[in-house]
């Protein structure tokens, strides 16, 4: 593949004309739009910028980081500047994780459809590559950097220097000698494929070589046989067949002659070892696995809090960025907070602050463009709605029109269910959450005050903490509409939203009466309108768990704080594990998170929680957790609970989990790294100390963490050689987090990687785990070594 990249560098003319560099106006907001020189580097992975033609250049962004291109027709910022800049002359190059986008303008629209047409084809190109392809590209860009005269050779000087980029200390004279071996035209310096020899040799995995041996008879090669045994004793592939071993052996044996005599060389071996096969992350669990003809509420939902801001809850920026991101990511319930704006037209932000603001019907236009570009399960909209009566019916105008088909505005079949549909039944459908009208009674208007229904999850959001605590959820009790009018009876079935909005018909309301209403307190009635289109998802305040059993329904859902959560798990878990085999839970964190920080999901997830909101912007542990628990099945945003989390006569306690739970004890043995990222890249001596940090959440008895020994000046190839030894009584629900740091003796250990996946998508034995920066970003080829050993405990159960 990198062959075919220095193909098209040479003749694709797009490329050819990027590599030449053209100006363009780099925009970052309304009153920042500067002229920069951008151009495709020789590598053609790397983009660079200058502030004038021939000025100093340095690096703007990597191909690798690109997720996508798109037209200026489709960018937020550019889209708010279009009576100074032209839309189509500009494009916005879309970066993976939580990397600000990069809105640029070209001088005309030919130049921009170059740079758009280019990137896009490097981005296929780079996509596209498997492991091998990566780490050939890997190592060009590497002899880029080394080649510092870029001369297309390497001096002894120029390798030593790169060996301290790269993350290696190592002692000069076993360096030349691996340099002098390598340079077989005796040059005295290294080119291309006598670079790729001295970096075999300085990678020579001495641990791989060892298992390989220990298995081949000759020691040269893995006969069918032989692999097949070391996947049936070691990587517990219990229902391997010769033809599972075949197959491999065609997939990562290099050569045709292997191939052909089913054996697998040692670098089969490795590439085998390297690959998803050889992941620790179960490839059975990576597609759809599960069954999703369940009801909603036997699902983990994938859920953002404040959906809308890409930055902290006081100052922030609201941006559509936040649903494009979050639904990418495979979320499948956001939140729209939304008020009243000007000129009719409701708008998205966090009531009371500072932060921006960006329309409803943008929005909603949003959603229904990326709803269902990662996964085809439903999207919940959450709705907090602080309107005004016509703005409300603006909202509901909005979400008919723009969402269309999309939209689920009755019952699926037309009649009263029994039990919320499954994501199958809901495939492609977005679901509106939030408050509904009742109207069970004669309806008689007199003028008095009616108390408004308001959703007001975060009316008390900036409150003291211990508020939260003595007090109930801010969310008002539903409210009957009385309206003098014949003494009419008009009633509304939940799930019949034509009555609904017949009520405006039978019984209307005057302007001075709406007036009348709308004074009340300064707060706002709800629309009928707006109420028929919550369908399966009606917000109820929560009591307690006996008074919802007594008056709520399947298709009510309950609006939960973190700390409110957590709280009732402590106090009444197995009641609160009862309640959510039935209905809908979600929750959501303190008010008092005003830097969009997150809480553990693990918790909430361990009592059934069902919709546990994250501030998806944040990076951190956290995320990490809740990125790993929803990469398994697709990564469609529903996980199916475990069945003691299903069965409404359910014993299960998360404090005090019982029988009949068997635990497991695992063993890890950690047992190498390989080529793990340099911290301080401005720092040619400074090299990492890298230690691995094992932690697992789920219960409360079985969240742990243990950690091996630091390796000192080697980042590049460390061996630890140590077992880690847990025991694990709920593996159903627990995570484990895999963390590499650097050692400081002086301060905090510093974050180099991690990867989380849950217990029950692990593969035993001998397996790579391929490192993810902070934002979830591949680190390719950053990975550790290690082997998995799940035994039944021989203590018997918990109790």
């Amino acid at each position: 593949m990198a062959s075919l990249l220095q193909d098209r560098l040479t003749t694709d003319q797009d490329l050819l004309l990027m590599q030449e560099g053209m100006p363009m106006r780099k925009v970052r907001s309304k009153s920042w739009k500067k002229l920069r020189y951008f151009r495709l580097q020789d590598d053609g992975m790397t983009v660079w910028h200058a502030r004038q033609a021939r000025g100093s250049a340095k690096p703007s962004f990597s191909i690798s980081d690109v997720e996508t291109i798109r037209n200026g027709h489709d960018s937020e910022l550019l889209r708010s500047l279009t009576e100074e800049l032209p839309l189509e002359q500009g494009f916005t190059v879309v970066f993976h994780g939580r990397r600000s986008n990069l809105d640029l303008v070209a001088n005309s629209v030919e130049e921009a459809q170059i740079w758009m047409r280019g990137l896009h084809l490097l981005v296929d190109l780079v996509t596209s590559m498997d492991h091998q392809e990566r780490l050939d590209q890997w190592l060009s860009d590497w002899f880029q950097r080394g080649d510092k005269n870029q001369d297309g050779k390497m001096s002894f000087q120029e390798v030593q220097r790169l060996l301290h980029l790269m993350n290696v200390e190592m002692d000069q004279e076993y360096a030349f000698s691996l340099f002098q071996a390598a340079d077989t035209s005796q040059s005295g310096t290294l080119e291309g494929e006598e670079f790729v020899q001295f970096y075999k040799a300085l990678t020579k995995r001495a641990e791989v070589q060892e298992l390989f041996e220990s298995f081949s008879a000759d020691g040269q090669k893995l006969t069918l046989l032989e692999f097949l045994d070391f996947l049936r004793e070691e990587q517990k592939e219990r229902d391997c067949t010769s033809e599972l071993a075949l197959e491999l052996i065609d997939r990562y044996e290099p050569s045709d002659s292997g191939k052909l005599r089913h054996v697998l060389s040692m670098d089969g071996f490795l590439s085998y070892l390297c690959s998803k096969d050889g992941d620790i992350f179960n490839p059975d669990c990576l597609p759809i696995y599960q069954d999703m003809t369940q009801p909603l509420n036997h699902y983990f939902i994938c859920s953002s809090h404040n959906t809308y801001l890409v930055g902290d809850q006081l100052c922030g920026q609201s941006s559509v960025e936040g649903y494009i991101r979050a639904l990418k990511r495979g979320c499948r319930c956001v939140e729209v907070d939304v008020w009243d704006g000007p000129s009719g037209e409701p708008v998205v932000y966090h009531g009371h602050t500072l932060t921006s603001r960006i329309l409803f019907k943008d929005v909603v236009a949003t959603v229904a463009q990326y709803a269902f570009q990662t996964s085809d399960y439903p999207v919940i909209l959450s709705l907090e709605t602080h309107c005004s009566w016509e703005q409300q019916q603006t909202m509901a105008r909005h979400l008919t029109e723009i969402l269309g088909e999309q939209l689920l505005s009755t019952t699926l079949d037309g009649v009263l269910p029994t039990q919320l549909p499954s994501p199958e039944e809901l495939r492609r459908k977005i679901l509106v959450k939030g408050k509904k009208l009742t109207l069970e009674e004669d309806l008689e208007y007199e003028e008095e005050e009616v108390e408004p229904e308001l959703e007001g999850e975060h009316e008390s959001e900036l409150a003291l903490e211990s508020q939260f605590e003595t007090e109930p959820e801010p969310e008002p009790q539903e409210q009957n509409l009385q309206i003098k009018d014949k003494k009419k009876v008009v009633t509304c079935p939940l799930f019949c939203p034509s009555i609904c909005c017949q009520i405006v018909t039978q019984a209307p309301i005057s302007k001075p009466e709406f007036l009348l209403l709308s004074q009340q307190k300064s707060k706002n009635i709800l629309c009928p309108a707006l109420s028929s289109l919550v369908i399966y998802l009606k917000s109820v305040s929560f009591r307690s768990f006996t008074h919802s059993k007594e008056h709520y329904h399947f298709y009510e859902i309950s609006s939960f704080s973190e700390t409110k959560a957590k709280r009732l798990i402590k106090e009444a878990g197995n009641e609160f594990v009862q309640h959510n085999t039935w209905q809908l839970s979600r929750v959501y964190p303190s008010g008092l998170r005003t830097d969009s920080s997150n809480y553990n999901p693990q918790e909430l997830w361990n009592a059934g929680c069902q919709m546990v909101a994250m501030n998806m912007q944040t990076a951190g542990l956290e995320m990490d957790i809740c990125d790993g628990h929803f990469r398994q099945n697709g990564g469609c945003g529903y996980v199916l609970k475990p069945d003691f989390l299903r069965d409404n006569q359910s014993s299960f306690h998360p404090e005090r989990p019982i029988s009949p739970f068997k635990a497991q004890t695992l063993l890890i043995q950690v047992i190498s790294g390989q080529q793990l990222p340099k911290l301080n890249k401005t720092k040619e001596g400074s090299i990492v100390d890298p230690l691995v940090k094992v932690q697992i959440f789920g219960v409360r008895l079985d969240t742990a963490r243990q950690e091996t020994n630091y390796v000192e000046n080697n980042g590049f190839n460390p061996y630890w050689g140590q077992t880690l030894c847990f025991r694990v009584l709920v593996p159903e629900l627990a995570m484990l987090r895999f963390v590499v740091m650097d050692y400081d003796w002086k301060s905090r250990n510093d974050f180099i990687g991690q990867y989380t996946l849950p217990w029950t998508c692990m593969q035993q034995g001998y397996r790579h785990i391929h490192l993810l920066s902070k934002d979830g970003i591949s680190l390719c080829p950053a990975s550790i070594f290690v082997y998995i050993c799940i035994q039944e405990d021989l203590e018997g159960d918990e109790s």
